[in-house]
């Protein structure tokens, strides 16, 4: 059996402590000491008069010049003083014998010393057996890095060697093993043998490892160091030989200075342009030809150079005729266009006029990118598309800086060089779904894009000199206004496209959906007829949309099926072949329905009401409905709703037992009854204040017992007096009713004024009628007055 010395575990001792900064000292160890700090010298002489113990503890944080009890460990070594030699310059030098582990009790009150109460640490037995199991580990795992590491001197490895004891081979090993400072305080605070061997067996394969790893490396490093080495070497033989043979490449390096130089002096750039190029061919000249530098200033140059600082695309200033181009390509969208021609009619009047930042904002579909590409053909100008969607790094806009390995200019400079033109129109794609991470915010790298007043001078952190792009005609596209930095905002002319009524789909669908997916189909015209009544049972029933995106692959589907049958034919059968789209050939080319139209119920009922809400992909209808439960008052709110919906049901729940008396309810109906507002399609996200009048409709509905009428949708915001107040997203909001089969939409009455941007084709389908209060929202959807309301008592049941 091996154990240490048995002492009584009651057993306590107060003793001098010393704290070590940068050491661990284990027992069974001679380490040598030099001891300066006042408290500590004072405590080697304390201890030098009594029994030479003191114990050893080593500091939580190393830089602590004065440690106070929080900063020492409480495991440590008792530790015997074998020799001390004071040195001239005061410090003590000393030797010292680890004799065994123990616990600080308590701290000792004393000004002049560090002083503590111990208790020596109870060491268990190792069985014979298992401790001759963990020499033999320990000595193996100690002898194998000892083999790859030279620096552990041999004769230690054979001392070792002799020691039988495992708790002393083991801490023996700990002090001599080049373990972090950590990694010895962690071992020498493990009081438990067999866990503090197998620590120390794990400790030591990883070291072993992680040497191995470093040795490996730094091999491999030598080896590439070598290798350049050798292949500069062999480079100055082939340039000495190609002098003997007369093909000196200093020859051919000056040809290439005097093309630079010719092209230099050919283009026609900005005064900083030209001389920074002129200072950093001076620069390439005085560098060697292989040089990694020598690369990255010859591509700079170029950039310089190839760059179009002043070319320039002739711009188209007749406006009928750039009007008549608009009017090819797009249906509609007549604001957009009334901006591109003012703009330009100013430009055929002054010559010269700042590059307007248009931002064109709209649903999915609704023709955004592919009316900027129009802009260009109407303008007689190149075009380039830089989609911003998931750019997170702000040197995709303002390029990395020439320090980097691969470093290049951003998209904006980089799509110039394309084009070779400086008056492109410049279309930002999806402006709204940039992102900032640890790389930069892009959103803010846009300001000096985008500001007129800055972007003559807009600075590539690659080209480092200013580049003029207020000749570009930036247009930018969003999905929603509120994701857009308000600052990039400022900088932008807002332009809203509002989705597509029905009648300007059937135009799109006729006059340029089935033209193209026929001619890209491989089909010739006149093969496929589609019927108005077909065209618009596609748009209803296939497609639930603001734009035209999914109209047009349901047309691309039918011609797909319809190519499929044609290749299939003789010749011909080719010739006389024709197909009349009609709606068993739809449902057998595109399948059953896949939206349902005409949405409105086919009857009246209690405490369901029609909601009209804008999303991002246009206008919806929401269904909003209430029941009445026997309970307690509780309010019970669902369907996955935001912050503000849910206040807004809250304030329609407030106003209802405001208006108690006038409703002609019980007084204490809330106490009794249970409200559950339930909005439908609960996976889907929903939030705004515009379902406040709806919520309170359905709320008095199913407290009144009475049905509300399914042909009037509402939109509007209450307040906890029944003020109604104004929405946003009207137009949207509008052909949404239109499409679900609404006949009377219920509207604020400070929305009037939003009605100049909704088709007269549409205003003639739907009656509107404008409220001011709960109380007239009331009297259309439930024909009930609530001033009249307070003669009569309804009784719940």
């Amino acid at each position: 059996m091996f154990l240490t010395k048995k002492r009584n575990a009651n057993e306590t001792l107060i003793l001098p402590l010393l704290p070590l900064r940068d050491i661990v000292v284990f027992p069974y160890v001679i380490a040598p000491l030099f001891v300066g700090r006042k408290k500590s010298t004072k405590a080697l002489l304390f201890a030098m008069k009594t029994n030479k113990l003191v114990f050893l503890s080593t500091q939580t944080k190393t830089d602590i010049e004065s440690p106070n009890k929080a900063d020492i460990n409480v495991k440590g070594t008792v530790g015997k003083i074998l020799q001390m030699v004071k040195l001239p310059d005061g410090t003590m030098k000393t030797l010292i014998e680890g004799m065994y582990r123990a616990t600080i009790v308590q701290f000792i009150e004393n000004d002049a010393i560090f002083e503590v109460e111990i208790k020596p640490a109870n060491i268990a037995e190792i069985d014979k057996q298992k401790a001759v199991a963990f020499n033999r580990t320990m000595l193996d795992k100690f002898q194998a890095y000892a083999n790859k590491n030279k620096s552990i001197p041999r004769d230690l490895v054979k001392n070792i060697s002799s020691i039988v004891n495992p708790s002393q081979l083991a801490d023996t090993i700990s002090a001599h093993f080049p373990f972090k400072l950590k990694d010895k305080k962690e071992l020498l605070t493990l009081f438990d043998p067999e866990e503090r061997i197998e620590k120390l067996v794990q400790k030591m394969a990883a070291e072993t490892d992680i040497f191995e790893m470093e040795k490996k490396i730094k091999g491999q490093t030598q080896k590439q160091i070598d290798e350049n080495q050798r292949n500069y070497y062999l480079k100055e033989q082939m340039r000495a030989i190609q002098k003997e043979m007369g093909t000196d490449p200093d020859n051919s390096r000056d040809e290439e200075f005097k093309d630079l130089k010719k092209r230099l002096k050919r283009k026609r750039m900005s005064k900083e342009a030209v001389g920074k190029a002129r200072q950093e061919i001076k620069k390439l000249k005085m560098m060697q030809t292989m040089s990694p530098e020598a690369t990255v200033i010859r591509n700079y140059i170029e950039w310089l150079i190839d760059l179009p600082w002043f070319n320039k695309s002739k711009t188209r200033l007749n406006v009928d005729q750039s009007e008549k181009i608009l009017n090819e390509d797009h249906y509609a969208l007549e604001k957009p266009k009334e901006r591109i021609l003012e703009y330009l009619a100013v430009l055929s009047l002054v010559k010269r006029v700042r590059g307007p930042i248009l931002c064109l904002v709209g649903p999915p579909g609704v023709g955004k990118t592919s009316l900027a590409k129009s802009v260009a053909r109407a303008t007689n100008r190149e075009f380039v598309r830089l989609s911003l969607g998931g750019v997170r790094d702000e040197a995709e806009i303002r390029g990395h800086r020439r320090t980097y390995i691969g470093a290049m200019p951003g998209k904006i400079i980089q799509s110039l060089k394309k084009v070779k033109v400086n008056n492109p129109v410049f279309c930002l794609d999806e402006v709204d779904k940039m992102s900032m991470d640890f790389r930069g915010d892009p959103s803010s790298a846009l300001l000096e894009v985008l500001d007129p007043e800055q972007n003559s001078t807009f600075n590539d952190h690659y080209l480092d000199v200013d580049y003029d792009l207020s000749d570009i005609m930036f247009i930018t596209t969003a999905n929603t206004l509120h994701d857009i930095p308000l600052p990039l905002q400022d900088r932008m002319e807002i332009i809203r496209l509002s989705g597509y009524t029905e009648h300007e789909k059937l135009h799109i669908a006729t006059d340029y959906l089935i033209p193209r997916q026929i001619k890209q189909n491989g089909l010739e015209d006149g093969i496929i007829n589609f019927a108005q009544d077909i065209l618009l049972s596609m748009i209803r029933n296939y497609t639930q949309e603001s734009g035209v995106r999914s109209l047009e692959r349901q047309i691309a589907a039918i011609c797909r099926k319809i190519a499929r049958e044609y290749v299939s034919k003789t010749p011909e059968e080719k010739k006389a072949f024709r197909v009349t789209i009609n709606e068993d050939l739809l449902n057998t080319y595109l399948g059953p329905y896949q939206y349902r139209y005409g949405q409105i119920e086919s009857k009246d009922h209690i405490g369901l009401v029609t909601g009209l809400a804008w999303t991002q992909y246009g206008g919806e209808l929401l269904y909003i409905e209430t029941v009445i439960m026997s309970g307690k008052g509780k309010l019970q709110i669902t369907g996955k709703l935001g912050e503000v919906m849910k206040e807004s049901a809250q304030a329609a729940h407030s106003y209802v037992r405001s208006r108690t008396e006038m409703l002609g309810l019980e007084n204490d109906f809330y106490e009794k009854y249970d409200i559950h507002l339930h909005v439908p399609e609960g996976a889907i996200p929903k939030d705004g204040p515009s379902a406040g009048i709806t919520m309170c409709t359905s709320i008095i509905s199913a407290l009144l017992q009475k049905t509300v009428k399914r042909e009037i949708g509402m939109t509007g915001e209450i307040t906890l007096r029944g003020r109604v107040l104004p929405i946003g997203g009207l137009k949207e909001k509008i052909l949404a009713a239109n499409r679900g089969g609404i006949q009377t939409i219920v509207l604020p009455e400070e929305n009037k004024k939003d009605l100049q941007d909704i088709p007269d084709i549409i205003l003639e389908k739907i009656e509107l009628k404008w409220v001011s209060h709960m109380d007239d929202v009331l009297k259309i959807a439930l024909d009930i007055e609530p001033k009249a309301m307070n003669k009569k008592r309804v009784h719940l049941k």
